[in-house]
C-alpha cells in the first residue's frame, strides 16, 4: 500500500481533562502557567467546558476527533493530561511513539494500550509501538511534538533546547526514525529563560510556517532555521508579545474528511494576530478559534498542545 506523506492530519486525538488544574511540577519551568485564585472545582469545570466546546467546533467543521476518556483505575492525578501530544505521536507508517516526560506526575499520562485500542476500534492501522529512550528515563527528556516540530515531507525536525528537550535524546529520536536532519537551537524568553516547548514559538502547516525567530538569540542558529524553512514554506513572523502572552505560535493546521484545511487556535491568539497576519493565514485554511482562557492561563498550553495528530492510515 502506497503511503501518502502529509504535514497535516485529518484526525486528532484529545484527552478529556478530568483532573485539570495547576501543575506545581511543570510550573517550575513553564512560564506560561499562572497559579489560580479560584478553587479546583471552578477551574476544572471551566476547563472541561472549553475542551468540549473545542471538540464540538472541530467536529462541526468535519474534523475527526477521537476522545480518550478518563481511565477507571486512576491512582495518580494528572492535571496536564489535556496535552497528549507531549507523551505520544504517530507517524504515517503506522508507528506510535511514546516519549520520556520531565514531570513525574505527567509520566502517569502515558496510556499507550488505551490509545492503541481506541485507534484500532476506529479502523486505524497500528504496526509498531516504540518508546523513545528508557521507560524509566531519569534525566534525558523529550516531550514529543511539544519539544519537536516535525516536517515529515522534508524529513527535518526542529527543536528548541530545554530541560524538556535533551540534545542526546533528540539525536536518539532522529537516528531512531531516520530523519535526514535534526535542527537543535537555543531560545530565550523575555525573562531570559529557554522556551519550555518548541511548539509555543513555532508551527508548521502544509505550506507555511509561523515562527517567533526573535527568541533565537544566536544569529547563526536563527539564520539556519529560517533558511531551512524558506526552502518549503512561506514564513509568518510573530513577535515575542504574541508568542508569550497570546499563544500565537501554538496553532495547528488540520484537515476534514473533504480535505478542507483549518487553522486551529485560541481566541487569544486570534485577537492578537494582526489583520495582515490573518489574511496571510487565511490563504492556507479557514481559521477556527476557541475560548481557551482557563486552559491557557492555568495549564500553560493552548490549542496545539491539546491535539495529538493521528497520521496512521485507515484499514
Amino acid at each position: 500500500m502506497e503511503i501518502k506523506i502529509t504535514r497535516t492530519a485529518d484526525t486528532i486525538l484529545m484527552v478529556r481533562p478530568i483532573d485539570f488544574g495547576y501543575n506545581e511540577e511543570t510550573g517550575i519551568d513553564n512560564e506560561f502557567q499562572n497559579k489560580p485564585e479560584k478553587d479546583f472545582k471552578v477551574i476544572n469545570n471551566k476547563a472541561n467546558k472549553e475542551f468540549q466546546d473545542m471538540v464540538d467546533g472541530l467536529r462541526n467543521a468535519g474534523v475527526t476527533v477521537l476522545i480518550l476518556e478518563p481511565s477507571h483505575d486512576r491512582e495518580v492525578t494528572t492535571p496536564d493530561a489535556i496535552f497528549p501530544n507531549n507523551w505520544f505521536s504517530t507517524e504515517h507508517d503506522g508507528t506510535i511513539l511514546t516519549y520520556p516526560m520531565m514531570a513525574k506526575n505527567r509520566q502517569a499520562e502515558r496510556r499507550l494500550l488505551e490509545v492503541e485500542k481506541l485507534l484500532n476500534k476506529n479502523g486505524y492501522t497500528i504496526r509498531n509501538c516504540i518508546n523513545v529512550g528508557r521507560l524509566d528515563e531519569p534525566e534525558k527528556f523529550l516531550e514529543g511534538t511539544g519539544s519537536m516540530i516535525i516536517d515529515p515531507v522534508d524529513e527535518v525536525v526542529y527543536a528548541a533546547r530545554s530541560e524538556r528537550c535533551d540534545p542526546d535524546q533528540f539525536d536518539n529520536f532522529i537516528r531512531l526514525r531516520f530523519y535526514l536532519e535534526g535542527i537543535l537551537f537555543d531560545t530565550k524568553s523575555s525573562s531570559g529563560n529557554p522556551i519550555y516547548h518548541t511548539n509555543v514559538m513555532m508551527s508548521l502547516g502544509e505550506k507555511y510556517a509561523v515562527i517567533c525567530s526573535d527568541c533565537i538569540p544566536d544569529k547563526k542558529q536563527k539564520d539556519h532555521v529560517l533558511a531551512t524553512l524558506k526552502k518549503s514554506f512561506d514564513i509568518l513572523e510573530i513577535t515575542m508579545e504574541q508568542m508569550e502572552h497570546n499563544f500565537c505560535g501554538n496553532i495547528l493546521e488540520v484537515r476534514n474528511s473533504k480535505n478542507k484545511s483549518f487553522i486551529v487556535m485560541s481566541q487569544s491568539a486570534h485577537k492578537a494576530f494582526t489583520s495582515k497576519q490573518k489574511v496571510f493565514l487565511e490563504q492556507y485554511g479557514t481559521i477556527l478559534s476557541f475560548d481557551l482562557t482557563t486552559i491557557e492561563t492555568i495549564g500553560g498550553g493552548s490549542a496545539r498542545c491539546m491535539m495529538a495528530e493521528i497520521f496512521s492510515i485507515r484499514e
